[in-house]
């Protein structure tokens, strides 16, 4: 038996027993049990939180950022982004994609765990028929942290392949508020357009940032316009 293995046995059983009562800095140091077999991980937790700030901010960090932590080698880098790629599907598949999208918080309980943790610019596309129930989210594009480049042909090849009625624009803004540019303004009306042209109603055009959720409609910025 290892010098740390009776410490590990204890944690994984209070952990077992009492997850919600586990401090992150605790969270962190089991999860590294299994890129360390042997060492010591609670100054490497301890570490990473310093230099990081919090859980969330050492698994948003990047690769190259991780491994510059005394004692956090590839493995232990890989196993970390692991951990945040897992959260985001997770919550992505406890999302009901047989509901109907009628306000607001519908979007926000829809499109969160797409943008769950993002540090690049994401675009999504959310499909419905025309009672509103959803078909499906599609990925438009990923750009880097002060812009995505939007294709027009993949929007409405989405919307289409997904045979939608009608379907709400998704992006976040990586810094600064959830609030719509004059840029973001200037292509929700482009994109309106191109899409009423294919007879499909852009719903609404959604902003997050971090937590935050802004909708175009809502605050004003965005009228839709009905076909037919």
């Amino acid at each position: 038996m290892g010098t740390h293995d009776g410490h590990r046995a204890r944690m994984k059983g209070e952990f077992l027993a009492r997850p919600d009562s586990f401090p992150d800095h605790k969270v962190l140091e089991m999860l590294l049990f299994y890129a360390n077999p042997r060492g010591d991980t609670n100054p490497i937790a301890h570490a990473l939180m310093e230099r990081f700030g919090s859980l969330a901010g050492v698994l948003d960090a990047p690769v190259e950022e991780l491994v510059k932590v005394s004692g956090v080698g590839e493995h232990a880098a890989v196993l970390l982004k692991t951990a945040k790629e897992t959260a985001r599907r997770y919550f992505a598949a406890r999302t009901d994609m047989t509901e109907c999208v009628s306000r607001t918080a519908d979007c926000y309980r829809l499109f969160r765990p797409y943008f769950l943790g993002a540090t690049s610019e994401l675009v999504y596309l959310l499909c419905m028929d025309g009672k509103q129930k959803v078909l499906g989210v599609r990925k438009i594009a990923e750009g880097d942290v002060n812009s995505a480049s939007i294709v027009t042909r993949k929007l409405v090849e989405a919307a289409l392949s997904l045979n939608a009625a009608r379907v709400i624009l998704a992006h976040n803004h990586v810094s600064g508020l959830a609030l719509p540019s004059r840029a973001d303004q200037a292509s929700t009306a482009h994109f309106q357009s191109v899409f009423r042209q294919v007879g499909v109603v852009l719903a609404d055009h959604v902003i997050f940032s971090d937590d935050d959720m802004v909708s175009m409609l809502e605050s004003g910025y965005f009228r839709p316009e009905e076909i037919g």
